[in-house]
């Protein structure tokens, strides 16, 4: 008695048919409803998929038995109920390679193999590196197939199946959802861990220990290509762990750029903030900027050419490589002008500069009202935060904030 028959139906076979039988049952109906031969019935390439599937599990001795006693619940949580050979692998075991599957470039041996674990590491590179280009030379652990056993973790022939489970890997156990009730799950096998075999300890691997793998250090060479993006992603395929049984995994590495005490990058642009004196700013001069590949950038301010606190100015072509490209992005420098200190001179040598200086802006007249004279004082950092802070909420009242804000209609 089988715990449901859909995949038997599928293949219009009974639960107690042969090999053979089973075999013969995909062959014709996979002729019938192959996709190409019925390329305007979507419902063929369904039927199709399903008869794949059904024939894949069916025809393999532990998938049935599991299916028999459990059904589809049961492959699913035993691990095999997706993921498994293609409907076009399986269909070109059969018949060959009529339709032109093995074009894609895939082995028809690895089709339906998992893959193992993929390896994820951040790799922190510095703005200079990104800029020049370099070869890392990073090393990491990884699992690798016995080479002594083979990953069988023991001499050939020596694993048992678990008694646990029958060697099928999952086994139903009770668990207590609350007092008095309790609910009947199927799990993995908590004695064979679901591998359904066991090794007994004296014919256990003397280099793997029955783990069926060993740990080997790899050196990987990354290239950082000019300008690589920051988050870019570099993958080395089957670089990284090896399982029996599954396809080795990948080892992917992700570029994080470090934070850089002089420049802030944008894409292929560079941010550079230059302090200047206010003689510089409004007598012109000369600022050096050195840059990520250790030559220094002179830039030249005129005389009169007059620099605002705030300004921002490009110098074209002197950003960052673009990435697999030959052009390179800009670089802007905002200027902070610093203003001298105050009394920085006598204050006969400092009224000469109405003489050099454009005229003071005239005072509007302010009639008949009354004028009182008031001193300017310097405040802590308590009064300048509190200043700061009253300005924002003035923003905010007037509407300048960006939040939406709903106002009381009066009577």
């Amino acid at each position: 008695m089988v715990a449901e028959t859909k995949f038997y139906d599928i293949l219009g076979v009974s639960p107690g048919c042969s090999d053979a039988e089973l075999k013969s049952a995909y062959k014709k109906g996979a002729l019938k409803h192959h996709p190409d031969k019925n390329a305007h019935n979507p419902e063929a390439a369904e039927k199709f998929k399903d008869l794949s599937h059904a024939y894949e599990v069916l025809s393999d001795p532990d998938k049935r038995q599991l299916y028999d006693q459990y059904g589809e619940e049961g492959l699913e949580q035993g691990g095999s109920g997706g993921g498994g050979m293609s409907a076009e692998a399986l269909f070109a075991q059969f018949f060959g390679d009529p339709f032109g599957f093995a074009g894609n470039g895939a082995s028809m041996q690895n089709q339906g193999k998992r893959q193992a674990r993929t390896i994820h590491h951040v790799h922190k590179v510095s703005l200079e590196d990104i800029y020049r280009g370099k070869i890392s030379k990073l090393a990491l652990q990884k699992s690798v197939i016995c080479p002594k056993c083979d990953g069988r973790g023991s001499k050939e022939g020596a694993a048992i199946d678990c008694p646990g489970c029958q060697g099928r890997g999952m086994k139903f156990i009770m668990r207590q959802l609350a007092p008095g009730m309790v609910t009947r799950q199927m799990a993995v096998c908590p004695e064979c861990q679901g591998e359904r075999k066991l090794i007994r300890e004296k014919d256990r691997c003397k280099q793997c220990l029955g783990k069926k793998t060993t740990i080997e250090r790899k050196v990987l060479h990354v290239h950082i290509d000019r300008g690589i993006p920051n988050g870019h992603r570099i993958d080395f395929r089957g670089e990284g762990d090896q399982m029996p049984g599954m396809l080795a995994g990948d080892v992917q590495f992700e570029i994080e750029q470090k934070p850089h005490p002089r420049f802030q990058r944008k894409d292929d642009d560079l941010f550079y903030q230059a302090e200047i004196d206010l003689l510089t700013a409004l007598a012109g001069g000369a600022i050096n900027i050195e840059h990520l590949d250790d030559r220094w950038l002179t830039v030249q301010i005129l005389p009169g050419e007059v620099i605002s606190p705030g300004d921002v100015k490009v110098i074209r072509g002197q950003g960052m490589p673009s990435y697999r490209h030959h052009n390179c992005g800009n670089m802007y420098v905002k200027f902070d002008v610093k203003f001298p200190p105050p009394n920085f001179n006598d204050p006969a040598v400092i009224a000469q500069l109405e003489s050099i200086l454009p005229p003071r802006r005239e005072l509007p007249p302010i009639g008949d009202a009354m004028a009182e004279e008031v001193d300017l004082e310097d405040v802590d950092a308590s009064q300048q935060a509190r200043a700061h802070g009253a300005a924002i909420e003035d923003e905010e009242e007037y509407g300048h904030g960006s939040g939406e804000r709903v106002q009381c209609a009066t009577q």
